[in-house]
């Protein structure tokens, strides 16, 4: 754990050695250690030894943990702005700041977050007190909470569920479910985020249920990131409720990139430098790098209520998850050539997509619906082309599935290239038919 942190900390002149690993990784096991907040004071405590050094060992902190790198002359707020990390917590935040929020405030409640630790919560509530208070069958009257109340909330309290079986969480769980129509934040009832109640996540909830989200107080008593326990229907086509679930399909395309191994010869190296102090070094062997080329039928007034969000699933998948991603577009169908600009004007021939790299993944958009004139053997030949060099290739189709069967073309293309519906589900298949393909 942590084993590349001596040699990112070295760079700032922080010192790093075996001893402070093992006294960081003690604190962990100690549940000392539950938030990124936790682990800065915790190693600040361990490894600064001057207050000269709290200047540096801040920078190599946001540099080793948040991948926010300072250069000469920044301000940590332009250093924040720039960075990957305030991008994804901004986007995965919206819902608790005001349209009004400005920038500085949006970097104060990021610190906010980074900085958060676990006894930063004042109060402990009893969650089985809550819990009797509580009942399953409660009328959800789809309130909708203001982005005032979002941005101005604190999670400065924590309900501990402790006393309350497994059991007992899952059958009130699926009771409230019943219930749920909308998204809630901040409560003690709902699924939800941000709150304290048993079964969200976000929040500050002991010995609940995560239920989807991410993780971070290490409170949970179980992890629920099956989706079937988010209220949104995984067969509609993909719009804004919804496409977060299918970014959790797309996730499945994910491979590793890297595999860390121990550099031998440069530990050895560095070690006798060190007179005789061996601290791991640690390489990266390159394996499989994800690929993603994204072709869009955007010619159309049948496609024009899809692009957008088609659009916000590919861009958040891009945000989240560092890989290639190239994105053209085309009319109706493809014949030999494509378009790198939305308004395609910038063509690209179909042969230079046919040099690239075969791994990459393959996604065509569109409803496969023309006159069938359009269809002609050019274009049919393009698709056993691209279905040939790339073994990982789909086509995401937004009309729904009981309609394909009246339309020529769009039979004519299922038959070449994998066809699946525009939805989560439809999304997740494609990309477990994907996944069985071997190059």
């Amino acid at each position: 754990m942590f084993e590349t942190l001596p040699h990112k900390f070295s760079e700032y002149e922080i010192p790093v050695d075996v001893r402070a690993l093992l006294l960081l990784r003690k604190a962990i096991e100690k549940d000392l250690v539950r938030t990124l907040g936790d682990i800065y004071n915790v190693l600040k405590g361990i490894v600064v030894k001057d207050p000269d050094m709290m200047g540096p060992y801040t920078k190599a902190y946001y540099d080793y943990f948040l991948n926010i790198k300072m250069h000469h002359g920044d301000s940590l707020s332009d250093a924040i702005l720039r960075s990957e990390t305030f991008r994804k917590w901004k986007e995965d935040n919206l819902d608790r700041m005001g349209d009004d929020m400005d920038v500085d405030d949006m970097v104060t409640k990021f610190l906010d977050d980074v900085h958060l630790t676990h006894y930063d919560i004042k109060e402990v509530l009893d969650g089985k007190e809550i819990w009797d208070k509580d009942r399953g069958d409660v009328e959800d009257r789809d309130r909708i909470e203001s982005n005032e109340e979002k941005a101005r909330r604190t999670l400065d309290k924590m309900a501990d569920y402790s006393d309350l079986s497994l059991e007992e969480l899952l059958e009130r769980m699926k009771e409230v479910m019943e219930q749920q129509k909308a998204d809630h934040s901040g409560g003690s009832h709902w699924l939800g985020t941000g709150g304290i109640s048993p079964y969200g996540h976000g929040g500050a909830a002991k010995d609940g249920l995560r239920v989807g989200g991410t993780g971070g107080g290490k409170m949970a008593r179980k992890v629920l990131n099956d989706r079937k326990y988010f209220p949104v229907d995984l067969d509609a086509i993909i719009n804004d409720n919804n496409v977060d679930a299918a970014l959790a399909s797309l996730k499945g395309i994910i491979e590793e990139t890297a595999q860390e191994k121990l550099d031998v010869p440069n530990t050895i190296k560095k070690g006798l430098k060190r007179g005789g102090l061996f601290i791991p070094e640690i390489k990266n062997n390159q394996e499989d790098k994800l690929q993603v080329i994204l072709i869009i039928d955007n010619g159309g007034y049948s496609m024009d209520a899809y692009i957008r969000v088609v659009q916000t699933l590919f861009r958040k998948m891009k945000t989240r998850f560092a890989h290639d991603l190239e994105t053209y577009y085309f009319h109706n169908t493809v014949y030999d050539r494509v378009f790198s600009d939305a308004q395609r004007s910038k063509q690209v021939d179909i042969d230079r997509i046919l040099k690239k790299d075969p791994n990459y993944r393959v996604f065509f958009v569109g409803d496969a619906a023309m006159a069938a004139y359009e269809l002609n053997g050019m274009s049919v030949e393009t698709y056993r082309k691209m279905k040939k060099h790339f073994k990982k290739i789909a086509w995401l189709n937004p009309e729904p599935q009981r309609y394909w069967a009246h339309t020529f073309t769009t039979m004519v293309i299922k038959e070449v290239i994998p066809m699946f519906p525009l939805s989560p589900k439809g999304i997740e298949d494609a990309v477990q038919q994907m996944n069985r393909k071997k190059n």
